[in-house]
């Protein structure tokens, strides 16, 4: 008996199912395209939108000061002794010692050098002589004067009277004479006595330029000096005010005074004098301070800094120096409305501190003033403030 094999026939998809599946795949296709534009058009938007506020320009704003009060006005300045001589020859010879150094202190009357006089001790000794020769020769005219007017006394018809004048006269020349050399030996004598160097008032030596043998000539104030004696204890601090800030300093004003031999130290200064005229030049006044030196630190002929406490005026107002523009339109600042829109005012400058300015027009107390504006700002651009950075160490606020 043979077995027959039964094959069941294969299941087909109705064209029902076929159209619903065909309906899901669309459906999703179009759900993955449709997902794929907007995510598409999400980007771009926020690209868009990134690139647009990158485009706004960062800024860093600055409300103007107040400029009551004082500022520092630092100036370069140049110190010199109070007293300062060039000692000169006033007789020529030879020096013949010299006593004080550079450096060495002196008291008024000191000796500082003796010059060898050769040459003026032999005038002296003919003006000595002459001096006795012209009396002699008075001594001789006085007495025949005196013979001839008792003559003329005794006996009017022995002499003329036309004699006694001319003898009178005679004497007279003579002692004229007398006085002439007289003056002549005091000359000399003076001249000698500037044999001996002298300093003139209480210093210091601040150079010597002979040394024992050297050939000195008198008269030689074209010259170099033998000696210079300054009076450093106290100094004179000249240094030139700009013209804006010569009404603000005034005689009995107190400076603080700086060296570069001695940084970190300060001394201070009084004002003494000023020019009362400026230079035109260089637009500034000359103004005198001094400063006390008594133990000598301060060197004379060196440079120095000033600063002055500038009384500001109240109705200035100080912004950083980096707020300026200038440009072909001239000076001006970039400032910021509510909605922070730039817009320029055009400023100018009362005074000049460094680091800041103060502004004379242009400017009101609430204006927001832009530091370091960037290139290309334009009047009515949209900027953005930025903020400034938390300072290190202060805790974040909890959530």
């Amino acid at each position: 008996m043979s077995e027959h094999l039964t094959t069941l026939p294969e299941s087909t998809p109705s064209p029902r199912r076929l159209r619903l599946a065909a309906a899901i795949g669309a459906v999703v296709f179009g759900s993955i395209v449709v997902i794929g534009v907007a995510t598409r058009l999400s980007e771009a938007r926020s690209l868009r939108q990134w690139t647009d506020e990158q485009a706004i320009p960062t800024v860093t704003v600055s409300e103007p000061e107040s400029a009551d009060g004082k500022a520092p006005l630092e100036l370069p300045a140049q110190m010199d002794a109070f007293t300062n001589a060039p000692i000169y020859a006033r007789t020529s010879g030879y020096l013949k010692s010299w006593n004080k150094d550079i450096g060495a202190p002196v008291k008024a009357g000191d000796l500082l050098a003796e010059i060898d006089t050769p040459d003026l001790d032999q005038q002296l000794l003919q003006a000595q002589a002459d001096l006795a020769s012209a009396k002699a020769n008075a001594a001789l005219a006085a007495t025949t004067a005196k013979r001839w007017q008792a003559l003329r006394a005794t006996d009017p018809d022995s002499v003329s009277q036309q004699s006694v004048d001319q003898y009178n006269g005679d004497y007279a020349a003579k002692q004229a004479q007398v006085n002439a050399a007289q003056a002549n030996l005091d000359r000399l004598k003076a001249l000698k006595s500037y044999a001996r160097i002298i300093a003139p008032f209480d210093g210091r030596v601040t150079a010597r330029n002979t040394d024992v043998g050297a050939l000195v000539t008198a008269d030689s104030a074209g010259g170099t000096p033998l000696f210079q004696v300054s009076d450093t204890g106290k100094l004179r601090v000249y240094v030139r005010v700009p013209q804006v800030y010569a009404p603000s300093i005034h005689r009995g004003d107190e400076a603080t005074l700086t060296v570069p031999e001695y940084p970190g130290q300060t001394f201070t200064a009084k004002v003494e004098a000023d020019a009362r005229a400026i230079t035109p030049t260089s637009g500034t006044t000359l103004v005198q301070l001094l400063v006390n030196n008594p133990d000598g630190k301060l060197l004379p002929s060196s440079y120095a800094s000033v600063s002055f406490n500038i009384a500001a005026n109240a109705l200035g107002l100080r912004v950083p120096a980096e707020a300026l523009i200038f440009d072909d339109k001239g000076l001006h600042v970039a400032t910021l409305d509510n909605d922070d829109h730039v817009h320029f005012k055009a400023v100018t400058i009362r005074r000049d501190y460094g680091k800041t300015v103060e502004i004379g027009s242009g400017l009101g107390q609430g204006d927001r003033v832009i530091i370091n504006p960037p290139d290309g700002l334009v009047d009515g651009d949209q900027v953005r403030i930025a903020r400034s950075p938390e300072p290190a160490g202060k805790p974040h606020d909890k959530a």
